[in-house]
């Protein structure tokens, strides 16, 4: 059974989404503060965090930033309609999806579903060490290392990268890697790729403002050279 930690302020939240999950077969453990929710997401042992961006204590942002720095753990923000500014600072701290209040509960769980399933799909499939130049990617642990220096990423754009690893060389189109980010057709926000693409280059380039490995083909999408 999948646990899922809650994180939200709002009652009528933390009681419909933890229904709806509860009877989906989740188990679901809420809080409703930054500072009990970053506190019990890294005592437990949660397979994803729903995660709201505008929380008493500790901000939604600061509680991703911290817990992106110790685990791995997928993580999903709940982000009010008009908060375009919010998103993007949220992945940019190391968030792998959002979802845009108000929301569906169907909405909500098929995404959840979809991280969870292509988590399992990661972990049960490449066994190998991938290495692209300098890059070295390691499936099980993911982990990622640069010229042997070890970088943290988040699952999202672990995920992204091995896809480019595994054909160097080859444009990969956004809507391709959308796909293949979550396993679906579904391709959400394009607009996401742009961020964890420029993620990434932070993480793996010399200079991530003269990127070698990861390069733009204008009007395709991107690929990754072996340097």
């Amino acid at each position: 059974m999948a646990r899922v930690l809650l994180v939200d302020d709002e009652p009528a939240i933390r009681d419909t989404v933890g229904y709806a999950l509860r009877e989906e077969g989740f188990e679901v453990d809420t809080r409703a503060d930054g500072d009990s929710g970053l506190e019990a997401a890294l005592e437990g042992e949660f397979d994803l965090v729903l995660l709201d961006l505008m929380l008493p204590g500790l901000p939604g942002t600061e509680v991703c930033r911290r817990l992106r720095a110790e685990s791995p753990v997928p993580i999903v923000m709940l982000t009010a309609k008009d908060g375009e500014l919010d998103r993007v600072l949220g992945l940019e701290i190391g968030a792998d999806d959002y979802v845009t209040k108000p929301f569906s509960t169907a909405e909500l769980i098929g995404r959840v579903r979809a991280i969870l399933r292509r988590r399992e799909l990661d972990l049960s499939g490449h066994k190998e060490v991938q290495r692209v130049g300098g890059l070295e990617l390691d499936s099980v642990r993911y982990e990622v290392r640069v010229e042997g220096e070890l970088r943290q990423l988040t699952p999202s754009e672990f995920r992204v990268l091995a896809l480019m690893a595994g054909e160097p060389e080859r444009v990969f189109s956004r809507r391709e890697i959308m796909q293949h980010l979550w396993n679906s057709s579904y391709v959400g926000d394009q607009r996401a790729c742009d961020i964890h693409i420029s993620n990434l280059r932070r993480k793996v380039e010399r200079d991530h403002t003269r990127p070698e490995r990861i390069l733009t083909v204008r009007g395709v999408g991107y690929k990754l050279a072996p340097v």
